[in-house]
């Protein structure tokens, strides 16, 4: 009877699974989330982790902020009051995974009261979100929520960075420890096309209508280029853009679409401006066109640096001049194109893809639980039985 009761208790034990609430700031449609979160589900799970995922804002929201329609406040409201009552009932989860903050433009109240009530949470970044409160335009919203961000970070058990500009913010805000995992593709997704040796460029952007202010950086070059004649540029996912008479081409952006439309480029451009929000920017893009073995040329801002060798996987540019010559020379030259394009899939390989990334992930998690509450897990995310720890 004690030997089928104590086999009962391993029994019991052994199901028990690392349980995981991502409290994401989007659903699916939202860029932020379905590459910071959502594509590492399927590896989570697969390693054991039972993972409830709870958005904030829906793609309803979503869909609107990327139309410019105006922001129903009382959904908004609604949102924020169901979230409320998630966060309340969370003490059944070993670790709740937050997207940036909890609630948006409100005092980091909750994420003091999660650590005072020992409910560890890790938190994760891929924008410079801090700049919306502590560079505001307003001095009373800078007053009030100037420190909100560095707060969340001195509250969680871990801070998950996208780039190095973000972790030294979360290491300068009291951060009791910073990961950083960069922003990165799924290799099973991103297959190489091989290109044309057709004269000119098909040059490429992909973004949303939210980042395509950034291309009025490009403009001037892009129009001297363009006037050539035999190159043109394609945009995915910027909605409505006037070139005026310059061969552009608008694509729709779609998640089953937007591999092969990188694929059809002969060149992925990411400009950017240099300021405060843009040095925490984590560079997607370019590792989109480096995946799918595509030379790129970038702003020399932020994670672009640390992303692009210039000369080697693409160019960095900083003037109009700059974009224009690196644009010439990758027209010309399409060994060159396909020399860069081998050593940007390369870097991608070794350094921003999920298969490098997601294991990272899973010992973030895995080890921030044990430490919290002693639980050990094995290699499948389930507790270790008796057996296992001796």
């Amino acid at each position: 009877m004690a030997c089928t009761a104590e086999a009962a208790f391993l029994y019991i034990e052994w199901k028990q699974t690392m349980k995981i609430l991502l409290l994401s700031r989007y659903g699916s449609l939202g860029a932020s989330s379905r590459m910071r979160s959502y594509q590492y589900l399927p590896y989570l799970e697969s390693q054991g982790i039972d993972i409830k995922v709870a958005p904030l804002l829906n793609d309803e929201y979503v869909n609107g902020l990327y139309s410019g329609k105006a922001k129903p406040v009382l959904s908004i409201l609604i949102s924020y009051l169901k979230r409320f009552g998630i966060v309340l009932h969370s003490r059944s989860f070993d670790l709740l995974w937050v997207e940036s903050e909890l609630f948006p433009w409100m005092p980091a109240l909750m994420e003091i009261i999660l650590n005072r009530l020992s409910i560890p949470y890790v938190i994760d970044y891929d924008d410079a979100i801090f700049h919306r409160y502590d560079l505001h335009p307003n001095r009373i919203a800078r007053f009030l929520l100037g420190g909100k961000i560095r707060s969340a970070m001195r509250n969680a058990m871990v801070v998950v960075a996208g780039s190095m500009y973000l972790a030294d913010y979360a290491v300068r805000a009291g951060a009791r420890r910073v990961e950083h995992i960069p922003t990165v593709v799924d290799l099973e997704r991103y297959h190489i096309k091989e290109g044309t040796n057709a004269p000119g460029l098909n040059v490429g952007w992909i973004g949303t209508p939210m980042t395509v202010k950034y291309l009025t950086i490009v403009r001037p070059a892009m129009t001297q280029f363009l006037k050539k004649g035999d190159s043109m540029l394609s945009l995915i996912g910027a909605g409505h853009v006037n070139f005026g008479d310059l061969p552009v081409k608008i694509i729709p952006w779609s998640e089953d679409t937007e591999v092969a439309e990188v694929q059809n480029l002969d060149v992925g451009i990411m400009p950017l401006s240099d300021a405060p929000w843009e040095q925490g920017k984590c560079g997607y893009k370019l590792i989109q066109y480096m995946a799918c073995e595509k030379p790129v040329i970038a702003s020399p801002v932020g994670a672009n640096i640390e992303i692009v060798e210039n000369g080697v996987n693409g160019f960095l540019a900083g003037s109009t001049e700059e974009w224009l010559t690196a644009l010439n020379i990758l027209r010309d030259n399409p060994c060159l194109r396909k020399k860069m394009g081998m050593a940007g899939r390369k870097k991608v390989e070794e350094k921003y893809c999920l298969q490098v990334t997601a294991p990272k992930l899973m010992s973030v998690f895995k080890n921030t639980i044990e430490k919290e509450n002693g639980r050990s897990f094995n290699n499948t995310g389930r507790i270790r039985s008796r057996q296992e720890t001796g």
